[in-house]
């Protein structure tokens, strides 16, 4: 974080798509349904068939599941595609016979019907195979004279992998299928079932007005958390609607706090809910790692302190009063982020130096630093920058509010809030729009679950809920499923161990991760989070995935290690409020002992990030190959610990750029964009710019800065070669700016 003392548009529309359909270009293939009544199996079948069984409505299993295939066409096709719930993206092998697909439920399920919906290259000769190992196949059904079309074979038999193996194509072309789809009973046979719902656990603490000692426990739990900046503890403050009186919940490390209404205003404290910087002598450039939500707050002194840097938000609050971003001594602050909320009087950022606001309701705003960005913000101030550092545009373009748990009388539930596109103002006038889903729905996660434990859990249906703790993970937390809601309490941390990715997210519709951190362990990892798979391309934009208040971290706690922390494949991706941060302080800081090349990486098109900090990575904090994609606030910092310029040389350029767009994009925008050096290893290091982009007609940017904190090390440029250089303002703070680019 910044250690040198301060004083105190319209979006771009949506283009036209690489996921267009696949065109037909092998004859006409017809789409049309084909009954095919299997009356008659194997005898080897015979043998899955129950004596008797109770029928249930057969359900979906197969959408979203893994899936692996004998070959793949080109990248477009990848076996993904044809179990992705979309008609319009296919899987195709390559042209030789034979070539299979396979799925993998999770469990073993009993079967009832496979649907076939062949592309114009269709299988003639292929069989359904069912197996509960993966390696001992038994056929469901067979034929040699299919004919293309969707084909519906009701079969009947218990497995956990089915298998379509292709014996002769129909065509010169490969085995291509827009849908493979398996039904049966939901919930596998394979071992006890996981049940969802439960308690929340010892580090989830739960108030009603008429309970005794909050201010107690709120203070306890303070004390314990002030300074734990890399500590284990980890809690979650919960208020039942109502009123409180008289209370200051003063919020540390890893603590969260938030209202248990469907609405801010059904929870209000006469109070405040506080953050200042007292532990670190005035200085809030630490105080990461906590959050505020729906609630309503009526000040005691008229202003609320929220005085926060990095991974702080504060989101679906209602300020009857004002709002102070400032530690109490006006000292030190880096940046933060509001989202949802009505703040009813003025936010005072004061030495905030960066901030981001987004779909809210401000009374005023006093001033700002370097860089002030506002979208969707009913009384935000006008574009200004550099002098007055603001950028505002007036909606935003697509935003979906982060999932929060609420009660309904007495019942859990998880409010998941519907998309909206070119939002302005808080989402919560009126009757809330999106979906309740019951605390039945979700695997309530306590600290000791495995790995394959949440992947079983994942693998019934089941959406994840972490409680407040720290998850060592020995394998990949899988998330196949469309509309999953992974939600994480108190800041709940994912370590991955022996060098295994923390999660993946299919290339399917709707995921929702919100509101945990995933540190990096020991071994390295090659990623830490996946979101969809490589040359994904199934259009998600009616329902897309959303990543927001997820955190990553290298170090700090310890000597992590992975060589990209975010990579984003899938389409239409939403990066609400993330940072993602190389650590700079902490245990096991060093330019090669918490080694991370890379923060985020963004393949996919048409993904927006509105909220993106990310910094101190050891080449590109952020690299971005997919068309169309936009960015509304930036912040960023390089890495303070590089030893000499040798370190950082990139070919003919000196240093990394702090977000850089390939050369092969044609059209990217980005708005309110910083970048920060504070090379205190070797100060005489310099950086040639801190963005870098193709200069093309569709490629712009807005508000651009970059600044030198203290003379230690400069940038030469702003963007290539474009914006003057920070040497001239030596030791002094003041940023070189570029309004707009080209």
């Amino acid at each position: 974080m910044p250690a040198v003392g301060i004083s105190p548009a319209v979006p771009v529309p949506r283009g036209p798509g690489r996921r267009t359909p696949t065109p037909v270009s092998r004859g006409t293939g017809r789409r049309g349904v084909v009954g095919v009544v299997v009356t008659a199996l194997t005898a080897t079948l015979l043998a899955f068939v129950p004596a008797t069984r109770a029928e249930a409505a057969p359900a979906l299993l197969s959408q979203g599941k893994p899936v692996t295939a004998s070959s793949e066409e080109n990248h477009g096709t990848p076996a993904a595609s044809a179990v992705d719930g979309n008609a319009t993206t296919r899987w195709s092998s390559a042209p030789s016979d034979p070539q299979w697909i396979r799925v993998d439920l999770g469990a073993t399920t009993q079967l009832s019907q496979v649907v076939l919906d062949w592309e114009a290259a269709y299988g003639k000769g292929y069989r359904v195979e069912l197996s509960t190992n993966g390696s001992d196949w038994s056929t469901a059904y067979q034929t040699t004279t299919g004919d293309g079309g969707t084909d519906t074979l009701n079969i009947s038999g218990e497995a956990r992998y089915v298998r379509v193996y292709g014996s002769a194509r129909g065509t010169q072309y490969g085995f291509s299928l827009w849908e493979f789809k398996v039904y049966g009973e939901s919930g596998g046979t394979g071992g006890p079932q996981l049940p969802g719902g439960g308690d929340l656990g010892s580090n989830v603490h739960v108030f009603d007005p008429s309970t005794p000692g909050i201010q107690a426990k709120l203070d306890q739990v303070f004390k314990e958390q002030e300074s734990a900046q890399f500590g284990s503890g980890r809690h979650q403050f919960f208020f039942k609607p109502g009123t409180y009186n008289n209370l200051n919940a003063q919020i540390g490390f890893y603590t969260s706090v938030a209202g248990l209404g469907l609405k801010p205003d059904d929870t209000t404290i006469n109070g405040d809910v506080t953050v200042d910087a007292g532990w670190f002598n005035g200085n809030a450039t630490q105080n990461f790692w906590r959050s505020a939500e729906n609630l309503a707050l009526n000040p005691a002194s008229g202003t609320n302190r929220w005085a926060v840097s990095q991974a702080a938000s504060f989101r679906r609050m209602h300020v009857k009063g004002g709002l102070d971003l400032a530690p109490s001594g006006y000292g030190w602050a880096s940046g933060g982020y509001i989202a949802d909320s009505k703040i009813d009087g003025t936010v005072g950022p004061y030495s905030q130096q960066q901030w981001y606001t987004r779909d809210s309701s401000v009374g005023g705003w006093t001033n700002g630093v370097w860089n002030m960005t506002f979208s969707g913000v009913e009384g935000a101030p006008a574009t200004g920058f550099p002098d007055p550092p603001y950028t505002t545009l007036d909606t935003t373009p697509i935003s979906r509010e982060k999932p929060f748990l609420y009660l309904d009388g007495n019942t859990y539930k998880v409010f998941v809030p519907a998309k909206r596109d070119n939002a302005r103002g808080v989402s919560w006038n009126g009757t809330p729009q999106g979906e309740s889903l019951g605390l039945d729905k979700f695997y309530v996660v306590k600290p000791g679950a495995t790995a394959a434990t949440i992947n079983q859990a994942l693998s019934q249906g089941l959406n994840l809920l972490f409680t407040p703790g720290v998850y060592h993970v020995d394998q990949t937390i899988n998330v196949n499923r469309a509309n999953t809601v992974v939600l994480g309490l108190g800041l709940a941390t994912i370590i991955p161990d022996g060098g295994v990715t923390a999660m993946k997210v299919a290339d399917v519709d709707g995921v929702k991760l919100a509101g945990f951190l995933i540190d990096a362990g020991t071994v390295n990892s090659p990623t830490l989070l996946e979101v969809g798979q490589q040359n994904s391309s199934a259009d998600h934009a009616a329902n897309p995935t959303t990543v927001q208040d997820v955190y990553v971290r290298i170090g700090g706690a310890h000597a992590g290690k992975a060589t990209t922390s975010i990579a984003v494949h899938s389409d239409d991706v939403i990066i609400d409020h993330t940072w993602v941060w190389r650590a700079d302080h902490g245990e096991g800081v060093g330019w090669e002992t918490n080694r991370a090349d890379y923060g985020v990486r963004v393949y996919g098109d048409d993904v927006l990030a509105t909220g993106l900090f990310v910094e101190h990575f050891n080449k590109y904090d952020v690299e971005w190959y997919g068309e169309r994609g936009r960015t509304i606030f930036y912040q960023n910092e390089k890495a303070y610990d590089a030893p000499n310029q040798a370190a950082i040389q990139n070919g003919d350029t000196k240093g990394y750029a702090a977000y850089r767009v390939d050369d092969s994009v044609d059209v990217h925008e980005g708005w309110g964009m910083g970048s920060y050096c504070n090379y205190n290893v070797d100060p005489t290091i310099v950086q040639d710019h801190g963005f870098k982009a193709p200069v093309k007609p569709g490629v712009k940017f807005h508000s651009l800065l970059v600044v030198s904190l203290g003379g230690m090390g400069h940038y030469n440029h702003v963007i290539n070669n474009t914006g003057a250089s920070t040497a001239p303002s030596g030791t002094s703070t003041v940023p070189s700016t570029v309004v707009s680019f080209p």
